[in-house]
């Protein structure tokens, strides 16, 4: 062998050999998240820029799913933080010790409704998303059915067997639907007239999901007329040229706050704080921002195409304990009301 092609040769192994020292200390952290998919990477490109010796391992699914998931592992977490998932699921690991409290880099600058109050905080807000009625205006014109202006507009019998929406037993979106229209219309143990609502909604339900998105999809691809959904999906569908209006029904609308916590006990602490740090950054709430009309840090999103301006002057008060003190009983009395018109899973 030639002494240059030694030469070359020892410096491609060496190049080699600090590449693959450089990867082996690469800190992995395991995220759980109910982000949407086509979210996840333009997060993690975005966190790694500032933090590339940092891997982020992702388990994804739906809000409810995540949530419960979480609280089977209590005894074992697997999890060194939770990512994208409803304050609402938060605070109830919170009541059950799990989460770590940590005041992150960014956090002075992200409003006190869209954190945890206590300090240093167990969880903080990323961005809200909030309840959204897809209406397929090809189909409804086929079948002669009005838009809806309200949330009672879809009991009236136009609609019957035209909507689909979450279930919040396994959707987040589906979850902050049914507290809002509890908080909206009133909740008496079963009797109040949130619950009449429902029950009339009901009738005319073709089906409960278990994903927030996808009845904004089903009504996009024109299976329903009506699919109550949240504003990322809906704007989206609609910009790629789904057929949908968005209607914003006038009594209020629902939210939670896709949020940040970290696992307590988790053996990456370090890291994961790093996380949250890029987290509660204004680079990230950039990010969330070019899906949300609305981030926790205010200022930063850009008008989305089709939201109304005054988005956030039309969410309910949310109050996220009392969503958590009562998400047992909600979710128990809805499974026994409604649950036979639930996808099979």
């Amino acid at each position: 062998m030639r002494l240059s092609s030694l030469y070359r040769w020892s410096a491609l192994a060496t190049v080699a050999l600090i590449s693959s020292v450089a990867l082996a200390q690469k800190t992995q952290v395991l995220v759980y998240t109910a982000l949407e998919t086509d979210q996840l990477k333009a997060y993690q490109e975005g966190f790694n820029k500032a933090y590339p010796d940092i891997e982020i391992k992702w388990v994804r699914d739906s809000t409810g799913v995540i949530t419960a998931k979480l609280l089977a592992e209590k005894g074992n977490p697997q999890a060194d933080a939770v990512m994208g998932v409803a304050a609402s699921s938060l605070a109830v690991l919170d009541k059950q010790g799990m989460l770590e409290p940590y005041a992150p880099s960014g956090l002075a600058a992200i409003q006190a409704q869209y954190r945890d109050k206590k300090s240093p905080p167990a969880w903080f807000g990323m961005d809200v998303w909030g309840a959204t009625v897809c209406f397929n205006t090809v189909e409804a014109a086929k079948k002669g059915i009005p838009k809806p202006e309200t949330w009672k507009d879809l009991t009236k019998p136009a609609y019957k067997g035209q909507i689909v929406m979450p279930n919040p037993a396994s959707s987040g979106t589906g979850f902050f639907d049914v507290t809002a229209w509890l908080a909206l219309f009133g909740d008496d143990a079963g009797k109040g007239g949130g619950w009449q609502f429902m029950d009339g909604l009901h009738e005319n339900i073709a089906q409960y999901t278990h994903s927030g998105s996808k009845p904004c999809n089903m009504a996009g691809s024109g299976e329903f007329v009506v699919g109550i959904s949240f504003e990322y999906r809906a704007n989206s569908n609609k910009a790629k040229g789904a057929p949908i209006d968005l209607v914003f029904p006038k009594e209020g609308l629902g939210w939670d706050l896709e949020a940040f916590a970290i696992h307590k006990g988790t053996k990456k602490l370090d890291a994961v704080k790093r996380l949250a740090d890029w987290a509660s950054s204004k680079d990230a709430m950039a990010l969330y921002g070019k899906n949300f009309a609305i981030t926790a840090v205010p200022g930063i999103a850009a008008p989305l195409a089709n939201v109304p301006a005054d988005y956030e002057a039309r969410l309910v008060k949310m109050d996220f304990s009392w969503a958590a003190e009562n998400r047992d009983r909600i979710l128990a009395e809805w499974t026994k009301r409604y649950d036979s018109k639930s996808e099979k899973k």
